[in-house]
C-alpha cells in the first residue's frame, strides 16, 4: 500500500502543492498556473487536483498533509513586531488582525475544508525555513552537503544554516527578523519603482547598467556586516516593520530622492542603486556560503529561500567559495516550500532512506500538467488552425531548427509543465542567439516589457564551457547560475557608453544572450532531462555551428507562464510571436487566415503588470 504525502504553500505568496508516493515526486505545480493570476496566494486548489489526478487518487488517500509553516509562530512574530513598534504599526495592524482571525490560525480547519477532509495520519507544519531547506538538500545529487535558505522572513527567521547528511536534514544557525538580507533588497527593489516579491529580478538584472557608488553609502548606514556573513540592520531607515511601504523617509533622505513610481523614466542613479545593493548581496551571500563551508566542513552547498533566486550571487559562490558544487532548488521560492515540507515528513519525520541520483530526483522540475497529442489535434482542429503535423523527432527538430535560423520567435510549449519561476524549455519562447536584433524584438513585440530586461541562453551541457566560463564539471540546468561569456567568444565594445546605451552595442557572437557587462543566465541542457530540446538543439548546430539559443518564459508582462495549449495559442495570438509548436504540431501565424483576431490592448490589460 503506497503512502502519500501532500506539501502544500499557501496564503502569503506563489502557492503551490506537492505530491510524494512513497517518497518519489508524482507531481508539483504553483496554482498561478491555473487560475492566470500571477503570483496567486490563495489556497493551491486547482494545484492540489491536478496533483491527485496525476496520481490516480483522491484526498481521502492522503496518508499526511504537510503546510510548509507554522502560522501560529508566524502569528506572534507579527503580534510582537507591531507591539514593539506601536503605535506606528494601527494601520498595518488592523488590515492584518481580520485576516488571522477569520482563517489563518485555524490551518487545520482550514485545510480540511479545502480538502474536503482530513488526512488519514496527520497534518505537519514545519518551520518555514526547514521546508526551504529540505526542498534544497534532499532531492539535490549530494549523500550529504551544507544548507543555506535566505529570504525575506518565514515565521521568525531569514537566514538558516543547517547540514543535510543521508535521509536527514537539521537546521544549525539562523538570523532572525527584522534583520533580513531579503528584505534589505526588496527595499530597494521598492524604492526603484519595481513591486517587492516580483520584481527582486528586475532589480537585478538593472544592476549592471550601474556602477555600484552606493555601496558605502548602504554599508555604512544601512547594513553592518560581520566576517561570517551574518548582519544587522539599521531599522530608523526601513518601515516594513511597522508600516505599508519598506523604506521610511530617512531612507529617502539618505539617498536624495523619493522612491520612483511605477512606470516612470528610469534613471541613471536607479541603475547605480541596484549596482550597489546586488554587490552587497553578493558579498553577503559569498561570505555566508564561507562561514557555511567552514561550520559543516561540507564539499557541497544546497540552496533555496527567495535569496536564491539571486542568480549572479549564486554564480559568485560558486566560482568563489570554497564548495566543490552547489544545488539549487529550482522551485526556491515559497512554491518550493510545498515540495520541502511533504519530503521533509517522508525523510525527518518518517524516518524513510533516501535514494540519491547523480543528476538530481527533481526530473528537470517537468513536474507539471503534459497534453496527449491527440487531445492538441483534436483542440487544433475544432478551432480552424492550420499546421504541419510532424511524425518523427527528427523531422520535427529539423523543421523548427530550420523557422529558428531563419530568425523567426518561436513558442515552444512541450511535456509536462515546470515548477518553479523559469522557463527550462517546457513552456518557452525561443530564438536564435546570434541574432543582434532579438533581444529587442522579443522585449518589445513579444512580453512587452521593459528594454533593458536580458534574455536567458540555452546551451548544450557539453558545449557550455566553450561559450560561458563555466567549469566543464558544473551544470546548471534549472537558470540559476550566472557565468560570464567567455573572452574569446567577446567582442569589442567601445568605452564611454552608459546606462541603457550600453544595450546599442554588440558584445559577443551570441549577442542576443550576453548583458551589457559580458555575463548571461545560462541554462544547460542536457538528452536525459530534455530530450527533445537538446535534438532540436543539436540539429541547429549542426545548421548553424551554433549550440546556443535564446530562452524565456511562455508569457506577456504581468501574465503567468501558460499552462495549458489554450493558454499558448492565444498568448501567441496576441502577440507578434512568429511560430507556435504544440509537441509535434508546427503552426505558423502568417498561415492563420480564419482564427479571431485578438485585441493585443486587451490580452495585456487582462494582466496585472508587475
Amino acid at each position: 500500500m503506497a503512502t502519500y504525502v501532500l506539501g502544500i504553500s499557501a496564503f502569503y505568496h506563489d502557492s503551490a502543492a506537492a505530491l510524494l508516493r512513497d517518497g518519489e515526486i508524482v507531481a508539483a505545480a504553483q496554482e498561478e498556473r491555473f487560475t492566470r493570476k500571477k503570483h496567486d496566494p490563495g489556497f493551491p486548489a486547482r494545484a492540489v487536483e491536478f496533483a491527485l489526478q496525476q496520481a490516480g487518487i483522491t484526498a481521502a488517500d492522503l496518508d499526511f498533509v504537510a503546510f510548509y509553516d507554522k502560522p501560529i509562530l508566524k502569528f506572534h512574530r507579527l503580534l510582537e513586531t507591531y507591539l514593539a513598534f506601536a503605535p506606528a504599526g494601527l494601520a498595518s495592524f488592523k488590515r492584518m488582525l481580520p485576516v488571522w482571525l477569520g482563517d489563518k490560525l485555524h490551518m487545520r480547519g482550514l485545510l480540511t475544508r479545502s480538502l474536503g477532509c482530513k488526512p488519514k495520519n496527520r497534518y505537519i507544519f514545519p518551520e518555514h525555513h526547514e521546508s526551504h531547506a529540505a526542498s534544497a538538500f534532499f532531492p539535490s545529487p549530494f549523500e550529504e552537503a551544507a544548507v543555506l535558505t535566505m529570504d525575506g522572513v518565514g515565521e521568525w527567521a531569514t537566514t538558516s544554516l543547517g547540514v543535510g547528511e543521508g535521509n536527514r536534514m537539521r537546521l544549525l544557525q539562523e538570523i532572525r527578523f527584522p534583520h533580513s538580507l531579503g528584505l534589505l533588497y526588496s527595499a530597494f527593489t521598492y524604492y526603484c519603482g519595481f513591486k517587492v516579491n516580483s520584481g527582486e529580478y528586475k532589480l537585478m538584472g538593472l544592476a549592471p547598467y550601474g556602477e555600484p557608488r552606493f555601496e558605502k553609502l548602504i554599508r555604512d548606514h544601512l547594513i553592518d556586516i560581520r566576517d561570517d556573513g551574518s548582519y544587522r540592520l539599521d531599522l530608523s531607515y526601513f518601515n516594513y516593520c511597522q508600516g505599508l511601504t519598506m523604506t521610511s523617509p530617512r531612507f529617502h533622505a539618505l539617498f536624495g530622492m523619493p522612491p520612483r513610481t511605477s512606470e516612470s523614466q528610469l534613471e541613471q542613479v536607479h541603475m547605480d542603486l541596484a549596482a550597489s545593493i546586488q554587490k552587497v548581496t553578493e558579498d553577503v551571500m559569498l561570505k555566508t556560503a564561507r562561514h557555511a563551508h567552514k561550520v559543516t566542513g561540507k564539499r557541497h552547498l544546497c540552496l533555496a529561500g527567495g535569496v536564491a533566486l539571486n542568480c549572479v550571487g549564486n554564480g559568485v559562490i560558486l566560482r568563489e567559495s570554497p564548495f566543490e558544487k552547489i544545488w539549487i532548488q529550482p522551485a526556491a521560492g515559497d512554491a518550493g516550500g510545498a515540495l520541502g515540507a511533504a519530503q521533509l515528513v517522508w525523510h525527518n519525520l518518517l524516518g524513510k532512506p533516501r535514494t540519491v541520483k547523480p543528476t538530481d530526483s527533481q526530473r528537470g522540475s517537468l513536474l507539471g500538467p503534459k497534453y496527449e497529442s491527440k487531445d492538441i489535434k483534436a483542440f487544433l482542429d475544432a478551432q480552424g488552425v492550420v499546421y504541419e503535423e510532424h511524425k518523427s523527432e527528427d523531422a520535427l527538430a529539423d523543421r523548427v531548427a530550420q523557422l529558428i535560423e531563419q530568425e523567426n520567435v518561436i513558442g515552444w510549449f512541450q511535456g509536462p509543465m515546470e515548477f518553479g519561476p523559469r522557463a527550462l524549455g517546457s513552456r518557452s519562447i525561443i530564438g536564435d542567439a546570434r541574432s543582434p536584433k532579438m533581444q529587442s524584438v522579443m522585449n518589445l513585440k513579444i512580453k512587452f516589457r521593459e528594454s533593458f530586461r536580458p534574455f536567458a541562453p540555452i546551451v548544450l551541457r557539453e558545449r557550455a564551457s566553450e561559450y560561458f566560463d563555466i567549469e566543464p564539471q558544473h551544470d546548471s540546468p534549472y537558470m540559476l547560475i550566472v557565468a560570464p561569456v567567455r573572452q574569446e567568444k567577446r567582442k569589442p565594445v567601445e568605452a564611454g557608453a552608459v546606462g541603457l546605451d550600453k544595450l546599442k552595442q554588440l558584445r559577443s557572437v551570441v549577442p542576443a544572450v550576453t548583458h551589457v557587462d559580458f555575463s548571461a543566465r545560462l541554462q544547460t541542457v542536457d538528452g536525459e532531462r530534455n530530450p527533445r530540446l537538446a535534438r532540436l538543439m543539436r540539429r541547429f548546430e549542426e545548421r548553424t555551428g551554433c549550440p546556443v539559443l535564446i530562452n524565456t518564459s511562455f508569457n506577456v508582462r504581468g501574465e503567468p507562464i501558460v499552462c495549458t495549449p489554450q493558454d499558448a495559442l492565444r498568448c501567441c495570438l496576441g502577440t507578434e510571436m512568429d511560430v507556435l509548436v504544440l509537441e509535434n504540431f508546427v503552426i505558423r501565424r502568417a498561415e492563420q487566415k480564419n482564427l479571431p483576431v485578438i485585441d493585443r490592448d486587451k490580452y495585456l490589460a487582462s494582466f496585472q503588470l508587475d
